[in-house]
């Protein structure tokens, strides 16, 4: 999948499940079906996670083009070319780091590095970065993420840390197109299926609430 191609599923999905810890290819799949059924269609292993490059290609193969699937919590280049040879649809970690950035961009892949100064946004998107990840923006609270998205609001922001049905709407209406969130939404691999329909639906109803209150950014 080309990086238009994946940017437009974070765009227009706005949510992004990630799943981090006991996701083994059985226990991603069954989340991911799920969510799938719920309306979620952007799924994020992590490196930190059981098996993460087999349960991301599990998840691939399941829902192909239907799906956009990729690697979170890239540290390193070699980990980049890894989760590249596999097949990820697009990569993401909790820092920015040029180098891995920069072997991302060259495969044509989307890169969501993390950032959360200005300084870092600015840098990042100046490596034609297509979105940042604000991390872990949850943590700091809505006003700082108007207050770096006032100035830069040209740029494209993911809000991940500390996401959940009650701030994701909030975040998306001041400006971010996408939210990511995986311990509320997923838990850590022992969540029951039912509890992660229950919070997508959750979540969904949420998001859908705070679409009819305008920008405030």
């Amino acid at each position: 999948m080309d990086r238009d191609t994946a940017y437009e599923f974070f765009e227009k999905g706005a949510l992004v499940a990630g799943m981090r810890g006991a996701f083994g290819p059985e226990t991603a799949l069954a989340a991911t079906s799920i969510l799938m059924e719920e309306g979620i269609h952007v799924f994020e292993l992590t490196m930190n996670s059981d098996d993460p490059i087999e349960a991301m290609q599990a998840v691939k193969r399941e829902f192909g083009d239907a799906a956009c699937v990729g690697m979170g919590t890239v540290l390193n280049t070699e980990d980049a070319q890894r989760v590249l040879d596999a097949g990820a649809d697009f990569v993401v970690s909790p820092a920015f780091q040029p180098d891995v950035v920069q072997v991302i961009n060259d495969a044509g892949v989307l890169m969501a590095p993390g950032v959360i100064t200005p300084s870092e946004a600015v840098a990042a998107w100046e490596m034609d970065c297509k979105l940042l990840k604000i991390f872990p923006i949850g943590a700091l609270g809505i006003n700082y993420f108007k207050a770096v998205f006032g100035p830069l609001n040209h740029m494209k922001f993911m809000c991940n840390g500390g996401m959940h049905a009650e701030n994701a709407g909030q975040f998306l209406n001041a400006g971010a197109v996408a939210c990511g969130m995986a311990s509320w939404l997923t838990g850590d691999g022992h969540m029951s299926v039912d509890t992660i329909r229950n919070r997508a639906r959750q979540l969904h109803a949420a998001i859908n609430a705070a679409k009819g209150v305008p920008r405030t950014v």
